[in-house]
């Protein structure tokens, strides 16, 4: 039906992008799940089914694969007919130091962090020009923002997300289509667990800074919030959130506290 409101979610297996689907079905949404494991969405789909009935349809989709993309795309428009809204929440994170790290991970860390996420949004728009409107959330990181220790490569993905999605904004500033940047800091996700380390083998471990951040069903909540206010950008955490203004007002005192601060 043209009037139903349908939004895709890519890394939507587990962590954030499993909390907005139960988030979006609430909403009155209905609801595409992408992710690489297939087994793993049309589980959590076929557990949604139960209470939301004809409410969610599973997309299979690799990022790493940016050539497969656009065929993704075209399918995950056909489930409702049309997509309202993108969130592009999969990526992989890195836990290593710059020294030690090979530079396949910082390849990897690029291909699904920003080339996936950008191609992605790029074979959708179109479809949004032609309905002359759309929404494209993307989930950053407050390491989008800032560097910090451990993550020389994941940051740098991130950062470039930031640039790429400024500049979408003002050059479709007149076409209806809006674009929200969602930087998380610590959300109890297994994001640490699955993190690459120096040779590109999982980290296998949550960090303790992961373990004490806000749940993904609260983060979910105030992404939906954000994205609802057409927000362009919007910080989410604890007391992490205060380092980014602390690095935008007072720079020099940041880079003196960085080194020694926890971040694992």
């Amino acid at each position: 039906m043209a009037d139903q409101k349908v939004v895709w979610i890519t890394g939507a297996s587990s962590g954030i992008g499993e909390a907005l689907v139960d988030e979006y079905l609430k909403d009155g949404y209905s609801v595409i799940l992408s992710a690489r494991s297939k087994d793993k969405l049309e589980a959590i789909s076929d557990q949604a089914s139960l209470t939301y009935p004809g409410k969610t349809a599973v997309v299979v989709a690799d990022l790493e694969d940016t050539d497969s993309l656009p065929a993704a795309c075209e399918m995950a428009i056909q489930q409702f007919g049309h997509i309202d809204l993108l969130i592009n929440n999969a990526g992989i994170s890195q836990r290593s130091l710059t020294l030690e790290t090979d530079i396949s991970v910082y390849d990897r860390l690029m291909k699904v962090n920003y080339l996936g996420n950008i191609a992605l949004t790029k074979a959708l728009l179109p479809h949004f020009m032609g309905r002359g409107k759309g929404h494209v959330a993307v989930i950053s990181s407050l390491v989008g923002k800032f560097g910090s220790p451990y993550r020389s490569g994941y940051a740098a993905s991130k950062h470039a997300l930031h640039g790429f999605y400024d500049s979408a904004r003002a050059e479709l500033h007149d076409s209806n289509i809006h674009f929200t940047i969602v930087c998380p800091g610590f959300i109890r996700t297994n994001v640490s667990v699955n993190a690459l380390t120096a040779d590109g083998q999982p980290l296998n471990q949550m960090d303790d800074a992961q373990a004490k951040g806000m749940s993904p069903e609260r983060c979910a909540h105030k992404i939906r919030q954000a994205i609802k206010k057409r927000k362009n950008e919007v910080y989410i955490g604890g007391k992490e959130v205060y380092a980014l203004y602390l690095k935008r007002f007072f720079p020099g005192i940041f880079a003196r506290i960085l080194p020694g601060a926890k971040v694992r």
